[in-house]
């Protein structure tokens, strides 16, 4: 009797070693052949590139596999937004900055024989450097228009220019200048 309990013994545990053995064997053979066919070997599962493919403690299934085909690089998920992020994250150096206020201008003078030019104060409200045009129109004795001229002027931030906006110097426009304005205005 003790012979035979000691060989059925011996006989379940061979058999329970043999069963063991078989099924880690082919578990283990399925996990390595779906990583063989990646190109990248068994170091690929080590990315954890998604969350819901996690390896179990089988050895059984690894994280190789997203409903039934094989893991591949090319395939990740998150490939794609992270070039789109990549992509949003340049903006435009265009669209840096704010838009600058217009200045204002005063009429110190008007133009003359002897000077044939107005002259003109510029303001700018602006937290930083800007150049401004201005605007000077020139009338006869019977404000009827005569032209209209234009000048630069760079102002410091928040500060004060003067320019000189010239009139044409033939004596058809200088000699009937009687008067002139200013555009209140000075545009960038």
């Amino acid at each position: 009797m003790t012979r035979g309990r000691r060989g059925l013994k011996l006989t379940a545990v061979a058999i329970l070693v043999v069963i063991a053995l078989t099924g880690f064997s082919r578990g283990h053979g399925r996990h390595h052949s779906s990583h063989s066919g990646g190109g990248g070997g068994c170091s690929s599962s080590s990315q954890d590139h998604d969350s819901s493919s996690n390896s179990t403690s089988g050895g059984s299934s690894g994280g190789s596999t997203y409903g039934g085909s094989t893991y591949d690089d090319d395939d990740d998920p998150v490939a794609v937004p992270t070039v789109r992020h990549r992509d949003r994250s340049t903006p435009s150096s265009a669209s840096s900055g704010t838009a600058l206020q217009e200045g204002t201008a005063r009429l110190v003078s008007c133009a003359s024989q002897s000077r044939p030019y107005s002259t003109v104060e510029v303001t700018n409200p602006n937290g930083r450097q800007a150049t401004f045009t201005v605007s000077t129109t020139y009338y006869d004795d019977a404000n009827r228009r005569i032209q209209t001229k234009t000048a630069k002027v760079k102002v410091p931030a928040q500060g004060k220019a003067v320019t000189k906006v010239p009139v044409d110097t033939s004596p058809t426009v200088i000699d009937r200048v009687d008067h002139c304005e200013v555009d209140p205005a000075a545009w960038t």
